[in-house]
């Protein structure tokens, strides 16, 4: 009489068996076809910043003599030159040190904002909280560029014109975030929140306690997002500075494309610099992201 792990052993490799060579042949071959096409995907995306790195280490004349061609991606011959130039010619040291500020700012200060208003509409009971979450989910199809003209002539009646004030200050609260922090907080189980009540605990208190330790991916997924948008921000940013002690990569780099003479390995550069902290931020933070968005596209 046979044990009863060998019946267990065999009912796990009995559905192996019964598989027909054709249906596997078939499933490996859709597996081969998949990561073909991702791999042909990602090389696609890959190159124009493969391309821009490589160009930012070579000689300005070979720059566009190269592009298109397999040579564009070859980094030979090799210089740091273009990068001594870009610190030579622009303040780039201020202009980063301004994104950097701007954006951590609005980074950390929206993260707060947001997430507390994403809690108080998807935990607590208050009236008109479903007409106001209905103008945060409309307010999300209002395109930036239709309310730009007044907020700055809103932020020039204020004075705030080429200050950082101006630049962080109209960006922390954000529908987009409010609703992704609702999504994620509205499926949390309530349990947590009734045994924190139960041992006394407010509603600040168990906010910061519990629900913030246990919500690491969306936190993560709305910095990336919020980071991501900020530090590329060009027309705002654009409209609110005057001169280069607030004004912010984006907009420095666009100036700089245009400053006689025109060099496009300095250019290359400067986009290099520009780019390397978003990849940088993205890499740090890449499980929570993925982990956050598969949480709030499958929950509420």
């Amino acid at each position: 009489m046979p044990d009863f792990h060998s019946q267990r052993l065999h009912q796990r490799i009995e559905p192996d068996r019964a598989v027909p060579n054709g249906q596997k042949t078939r499933s490996s071959t859709g597996i081969i076809v998949s990561y073909t096409l991702l791999t042909a995907l990602a090389l696609l995306f890959i190159a124009p910043i493969a391309f821009m790195l490589v160009a930012s280490f070579k000689p300005d004349d070979l720059v566009l003599s190269q592009a298109g061609t397999i040579q564009g991606f070859i980094p030979v011959p090799a210089s740091t030159q273009n990068y001594r130039d870009v610190f030579d010619r622009v303040n780039f040291s201020q202009f980063f040190l301004n994104s950097i500020l701007i954006t951590s700012l609005v980074v950390l200060a929206g993260l707060l904002v947001n997430s507390l208003a994403g809690y108080a509409f998807a935990r607590l009971r208050w009236r008109g909280r479903s007409i106001l979450l209905l103008v945060v989910l409309a307010l999300m199809i209002i395109p930036f560029e239709a309310i730009a003209v007044p907020l700055f002539f809103q932020i020039t009646l204020l004075g705030w014109r080429n200050t950082y004030l101006a630049q962080i200050l109209p960006f922390i609260a954000n529908a987009f975030s409010i609703y992704l922090f609702y999504t994620f907080f509205v499926a949390l189980p309530k349990e947590l929140e009734e045994a924190a009540r139960i041992d006394g605990a407010s509603t600040i208190r168990t906010f910061f306690e519990i629900i913030v330790p246990i919500s690491k991916p969306v936190f993560a997924t709305v910095a990336i997002l919020t980071f991501l948008t900020q530090w590329g921000s060009f027309l705002w940013p654009s409209m609110v500075t005057i001169d280069e002690r607030v004004r912010p990569l984006p907009v420095a780099i666009a100036s700089f494309q245009t400053l006689p003479p025109i060099q496009w390995g300095d250019i290359m550069s400067f986009g290099v610099m520009m780019v390397a902290p978003i990849l940088i931020v993205f890499l740090a933070f890449q499980k929570w992201f993925v982990a956050g968005v598969a949480s709030t596209g499958t929950k509420g």
